[in-house]
């Protein structure tokens, strides 16, 4: 049985948002240590390490400032280590999680250097350890501004989404380049570009309202 437009469509999506939302969990469970080993070891940070701060620091920029494009075409042995393959959604998700997590290092950093350096001292001040500073100030405190990462980092995840798609990784971008594009049928590439700004206009609103209700607590 032939499968209609509306079910690659539906496949399409799902697929788009296994590789959003997998990545992005990877990026976040991962960019959280990171970003706070990065803040803690920079200057004036709880333990300062210049010696760890910097070489940790260049390769998150090493891996921010590389096209995606280009990150996945690099990476293609570790993906196949890690996935078995290097197409498909399951094979996507390997570079769209490395991208999104230094994407995230680097935003999860500049959110908790925003806490109030005075809110640090009086935990210090009354005893507590480096340990209960980093989970108990730092990321409540950092919370609004570690969502708004989130929701920039996703965002950006829909994008890159679309490019693995049209490089054989699945997903709505590779529905519309094999349909819309190499087939001639632009109600399908119209299809895919409406979905995805559906998609971005969602998950931008949804980290807005989690941001505003963060913020008023």
């Amino acid at each position: 049985m032939t499968p209609t437009l509306q079910d690659l469509l539906l496949e399409a999506f799902w697929e788009t948002l296994i590789m959003v939302g997998v990545s992005a969990l990877i990026a976040v469970v991962c960019g959280l240590p990171l970003a706070l080993l990065l803040h803690a070891t920079g200057p004036g940070g709880l333990s300062a390490r210049p010696w760890l701060n910097r070489p940790l620091g260049l390769l998150v920029n090493a891996v921010r400032s590389t096209p995606f494009i280009i990150l996945m075409v690099a990476i293609i042995p570790f993906t196949r280590l890690v996935a078995g393959t290097s197409i498909g959604t399951g094979a996507a998700i390997v570079p769209l999680a490395l991208a999104a997590t230094a994407f995230l290092v680097r935003l999860f950093e500049n959110a908790l250097r925003e806490v109030d350096p005075g809110v640090v001292e009086a935990a210090r001040a009354m005893g507590a350890t480096r340990l209960q500073i980093v989970w108990k100030v730092l990321v409540p405190e950092a919370l609004p501004g570690l969502i708004a990462a989130v929701t920039v980092a996703l965002v950006s995840l829909v994008g890159f989404s679309a490019i693995a798609g049209a490089v054989g990784g699945g997903g709505l971008g590779d529905l519309g380049i094999r349909f819309g594009y190499q087939r001639f049928m632009p109600e399908v590439m119209a299809t895919v570009v409406i979905i995805l700004i559906l998609l971005v206009q969602g998950l931008q609103s949804l980290g807005d309202w989690l941001v505003r209700r963060l913020s008023r607590r």
